[in-house]
């Protein structure tokens, strides 16, 4: 089949929650964007489901708050952990200065899915599903272009700037040809689901035990579950076998005992392996990399996403008057890495010592472990909760929407209530 060619002010490579944000912003400020995701629909299982504060926020300056918190979700206002035997208290996020002071643990499907009902509003909105970015198009020295293969056949995507939001195993920069910086991680983390029971506690929290961590997320009818391990850790565990996997869970769970047999094979662990880096450089004449595509992150504290969205605010707050000029500069892109590295830069540096000096510590302990004297002040002291509350919930620079409504949005096509749509 013959090569479409479509022209467009902006590609967004990517429809996650850095792209699906970049994208409807854009095409808000009145910028022709076209976005191009790789799969058919946003329904993948165990991905990062903590919308936090900082991007409540957003939805709070948008106007969209109320609608965005109709879709399924539960709410967490504390953090706390459990170290042996002792309950330590870790975060506590109502003392916020924001609208929302909790964290929303949402289905990904359904925050992606919300962006995209809101993009599709917008003329100059174009969400492109089974399109998967497979080079670069390059004109003299810059970069002018993707190309995507699609069930329909190829195309090609002209365009005044590419953005990569591909995640951290991204096409994009590695079409670019951009070093990449590994920082590393000693852990990896298995995550499955256990049906959770009206009498359980309402808390999301973690457990650290002799040589094993595990973290539980309350979502509602279930417990989405984060086991951490060893990197590259899978084959030995595996090889213990799943009863001595599943007595694990108890001796660190035992209220899931009546129903660790609904981990019935190893079909139902799924493996994420951890990662932590970041480019040294972001961009290249008309491209420019956000979110995991420029720093892959960690998975402690839940932080991603949320700095994901951030880099699209501040991408967005930039470039918008700019691409309607059709104008955008290598400094105009260089500032904008200038502007989010700082944040990205902090949090990976906080992972890394939680992930060196804590976790790894704890995966190799024989003995049973004792709590730290930050946790012990954090037990003692409920006001000092509130600074991991904001490095978490509202992070280092928190990004705020500058850029204005361009094209008023089309109503729906239609509305249906919240049954109908289940």
């Amino acid at each position: 089949m013959a090569e479409e060619t479509l022209s467009t002010t902006c590609c967004v490579v990517g429809g996650g929650p850095a792209g699906m944000m970049l994208g409807v912003l854009l095409a808000r400020a009145g910028v022709p964007v076209v976005v191009l995701e790789k799969h058919k629909d946003f329904l993948r299982d165990f991905r990062g489901d903590t919308v936090h504060p900082s991007t409540l926020e957003l939805m709070v300056e948008l106007g969209w708050i109320d609608e965005f918190l109709a879709l399924p979700h539960e709410r967490v206002e504390r953090l706390s952990g459990q170290i042996g035997d002792a309950h330590v208290p870790i975060a506590d996020f109502t003392h916020l200065p924001t609208h929302c002071r909790y964290i929303a643990l949402m289905p990904q499907w359904d925050f992606l899915n919300f962006l995209a009902e809101r993009g599709k509003r917008y003329r100059g909105f174009d969400l492109r599903m089974q399109a998967e970015a497979t080079e670069l198009i390059e004109e003299g020295g810059r970069v002018v272009g993707v190309r995507a293969r699609t069930p329909g056949g190829d195309l090609a995507i002209r365009a005044g700037l590419v953005v990569g939001c591909d995640g951290r195993h991204s096409t994009v920069r590695e079409r670019a040809g951009f070093e990449v910086e590994d920082i590393g991680a000693p852990i990896d983390v298995l995550w499955f689901r256990i049906s959770r029971r009206p009498d359980d506690t309402a808390e999301t929290f973690g457990h650290i035990e002799t040589g094993a961590m595990m973290v539980m997320l309350n979502r509602g009818s279930y417990w989405q579950c984060a086991y951490v391990i060893p990197k590259d850790g899978l084959a030995e565990i595996k090889q213990r076998g799943l009863p001595a996997f599943r007595d694990s869970i108890v001796f660190m769970s035992p209220f899931v005992r009546d129903r660790i047999g609904e981990i019935a094979s190893w079909d139902d662990v799924k493996l994420l392996t951890v990662a932590i880096d970041r480019l040294k450089q972001w961009h290249r004449p008309g491209l420019l990399c956000i979110g995991d595509a420029a720093h892959a992150m960690s998975p402690v504290g839940g932080v991603g996403i949320n700095l994901a969205v951030q880099d699209a605010v501040a991408t967005a707050n930039a470039l918008a008057e700019p691409l309607k000029a059709r104008a955008v500069t290598e400094a105009q892109l260089a500032a904008i890495q200038k502007r989010r590295t700082l944040p990205m830069r902090v949090i990976q540096f906080i992972q890394t010592q939680i992930q060196d000096r804590v976790l790894s510590r704890a995966l190799a302990s024989k003995e049973r472990p004792k709590v730290p004297l930050v946790a012990k002040l954090l037990q003692r002291v409920p006001a000092l909760r509130r600074l991991p509350a904001r490095i978490v919930g509202i992070g280092i620079r928190p990004e705020h929407i500058h850029t204005p409504e361009a094209d008023p949005p089309a109503p729906p096509a239609e509305v249906m209530p919240a049954k109908a749509r289940a």
